[in-house]
């Protein structure tokens, strides 16, 4: 077993881990020059007080906790691997929620708790390509959830002028200390109860081209090298039938 696996196999382990990141995130947070870009939609949502699902991609994940206000409360989707295991860990840390599940791994508790958690007006956090991608592809689920909870997306993104992108499945940037950055926030989407597979492909694909418009903006703003989406797979977008859609929704 490597070091890494047994790290994440030891609860010991995962805390300090998930305690040193949560202190570099807010190191980073701290010591850069932030701008917010297209905020205004979101603060109309939060000061009426109406819980959102905000999307972001896997690789921009590291500092979105302080995308949105702290007295908003928010749970970040998660997976059930040990790498998840850590997020939760490090989201505790920077007080934040988690709802564990993935597409193979209790998916249909997942959903559950996300309908509770919104109905009880706690926001929830997706990537909506992970936990594995492709990368910068918006996968359906979140489109299903939006329609059977009536609660709109809000897409974000972030980048920043001194950074380490990784050569991983999701290009995950690492913010830098003592940069400047930006948040940038897209249109929120509204989804309309009970769509069929045709609107839901539509609004999918309405979503992933946001996300990676505001992600090519907060690139370019920082003077970062635009990411390139991954090839999609047509199996992986492949939208439920509209019965299975109404089961999971029960």
């Amino acid at each position: 077993m490597s070091l890494w696996k047994q790290i994440l196999d030891s609860r010991a382990g995962v805390s300090l881990l998930a305690g040193l990141i949560a202190v570099y995130i807010r190191l980073v947070h701290a010591t850069t020059r932030w701008t917010v870009i297209g905020g205004e939609g979101p603060q109309r949502l939060w000061h009426a007080g109406r819980p959102f699902i905000g999307c972001f991609w896997h690789g921009r994940m590291l500092p979105m906790r302080y995308c949105w206000p702290r007295a908003t409360p928010i749970a970040i989707l998660i997976s059930a691997h040990r790498d998840g295991r850590l997020i939760a860990a490090v989201m505790a840390k920077l007080g934040v929620g988690t709802v564990v599940g993935s597409k193979s791994r209790g998916g249909a508790a997942a959903v559950i708790a996300m309908r509770s958690r919104l109905r009880e007006g706690t926001s929830i956090g997706i990537t909506p390509d992970g936990p594995r991608g492709p990368r910068m592809r918006v996968a359906p689920g979140i489109i299903q959830l939006a329609a059977m909870t009536r609660t709109p997306i809000i897409p974000a993104s972030y980048s920043t002028s001194r950074c380490k992108v990784f050569p991983s499945w999701d290009r995950f940037m690492l913010a830098l200390p003592f940069g400047r950055g930006v948040f940038v926030f897209g249109e929120a989407l509204e989804v309309p109860e009970g769509p069929d597979r045709a609107t839901v492909e539509a609004l999918r694909l309405e979503l992933e081209t946001r996300l990676n418009a505001i992600t090519a903006d907060a690139d370019q703003r920082c003077g970062q090298p635009a990411v390139e989406p991954a090839e999609p797979t047509h199996a992986e977008f492949a939208a439920p039938e509209p019965a299975k859609a109404r089961a999971a929704g029960q």
